[in-house]
């Protein structure tokens, strides 16, 4: 089944109530998800399939009433519809990881948004990765695709327990603690998205190594396929966030046609090139 992105007149427009999905208690609940829609046909339909997953689910009908839910009430994922009344997924997205870089989250990671977009230009895709998204699903789309994004992504976002994360990983002035999910540079902690965490536990784990975009999305998205600027993003994202000029990557060296590689010891730092990192990035 493909959920399209008609528009219902059924008086979406101007709800703002949050809504309780689901059929009832169950004996083992998989992790709660807000899936923010203001089509009633597409929320209704994925928070079925969500639900009948295992999945405790609310719906959000716009943006504002998005927000309070997850101040009210933390999910444990968001899936966040691009095109809403009033206040577009975008700027939901960015007041959803402002308001974790500006509150004591307690050492939790930030929440992971899944994007549903409608739109096919690749450019809005992208941004809604650089906002912040950990991933995005295009309409029309299989709910049951949308389902198995959301167990990925919610699988790598549960902390594992200390036995099985392995050991603290340094290099750099980087210092990683896979069991708690936290990193710093230099003494001050760093956020870092899901994905934005993986990637930089991956170069750690591998450095010196040239990862191409195709590892890198089966190592550390778990897929054989996808789109290949989530890596490219994501990389970008991580480099403004750990490298100390990210016009000038020091750490993430782009390897000209054959990918990433990380460098533990980096050399001094030598004058910018004339060459954009980004238009680098996506010939690796």
């Amino acid at each position: 089944m493909a959920v399209s992105n008609a528009q219902s007149t059924d008086g979406a427009e101007g709800r703002s109530a949050v809504e309780t999905g689901g059929a009832g208690p169950r004996e083992q609940v998989l992790g709660s998800v807000l899936v923010v829609d203001d089509d009633p046909t597409v929320s209704e339909v994925v928070a079925g399939y969500l639900d009948r997953a295992g999945f405790a689910v609310r719906r959000a009908a716009d943006g504002p009433a998005a927000l309070r839910a997850a101040e009210e009430q933390r999910p444990d994922l968001v899936v966040l519809d691009l095109m809403l009344p009033g206040m577009d997924g975008l700027e939901v997205c960015r007041r959803l990881r402002a308001r974790e870089r500006g509150a004591d989250r307690q050492g939790l990671p930030p929440v992971p948004v899944i994007m549903l977009t409608a739109r096919g230009d690749e450019d809005d895709r992208i941004l809604g990765l650089e906002v912040g998204a950990d991933d995005y699903v295009t309409k029309p789309f299989s709910p049951r695709e949308l389902v198995l994004r959301v167990q990925s992504v919610l699988r790598r976002a549960v902390p594992a327990v200390p036995a099985a994360a392995g050991p603290r990983l340094a290099a750099a002035g980087l210092s990683l603690d896979p069991a708690a999910r936290r990193v710093s540079k230099d003494g001050r902690e760093i956020a870092l998205t899901l994905r934005e965490f993986d990637l930089l536990a991956y170069f750690l784990r591998h450095p010196g190594q040239v990862c191409d975009r195709e590892r890198l999305m089966r190592e550390v998205w778990g897929w054989d396929f996808g789109d290949l600027s989530t890596v490219t993003v994501h990389v970008r994202r991580l480099r403004g966030k750990i490298e100390d000029d990210p016009a000038s990557p020091r750490l993430i060296q782009t390897v000209w046609g054959a990918g990433y590689r990380f460098d533990a010891h980096p050399a001094p730092a030598e004058p910018a090139a004339d060459t954009d990192p980004r238009t680098a990035d996506d010939h690796a």
